[in-house]
């Protein structure tokens, strides 16, 4: 079992990256952020990996692909309430991010959504366990 996750997304500025992640309350572990890479702390043992895209280019043999052209991975990261939800959006956008699909609300799980100044999808979601539908056996 895994101890801990490092999701690792080429950036074309890790200036701009860092500071717009800033904005957003989140901040950096600098044992692993040099002039290449920002480790992003998400929350305890998980971790975004912003690294430059020749840097990042170095750890795969495959084209980077363009997050503003097409989708590589949804990151989905929680919220402690819809108030959280919409208040990261709202961060997200003043900061200059952008929304790509309307809020969803199925009642016990709430989420919206933001692309980052790289075009990566996040998706932040608040559910309410209690209220989750119960599932038929």
């Amino acid at each position: 079992m895994a101890t801990q996750i490092f999701v690792n997304l080429p950036v074309k500025d890790l200036d701009k990256s860092k500071e717009f992640f800033t904005k957003l309350g989140f901040t950096y572990n600098p044992q692993f952020t040099d002039e290449n890479a920002a480790c992003l702390i998400l929350g305890e043992n998980i971790y975004a990996m912003l690294l430059t895209e020749p840097f990042f280019g170095n750890f795969t043999k495959k084209s980077i692909s363009n997050a503003k052209e097409t989708t590589e991975v949804l990151i989905a990261i929680d919220a402690d309430s819809r108030k959280g939800v919409d208040e990261m959006i709202q961060n997200a956008l003043a900061a200059g991010g952008s929304t790509y699909m309307d809020p969803m609300d199925f009642g016990w799980m709430y989420g919206h959504s933001f692309a980052d100044l790289d075009g990566h999808q996040w998706e932040v979601l608040y559910m309410d366990i209690e209220a989750m539908p119960k599932r038929s056996e």
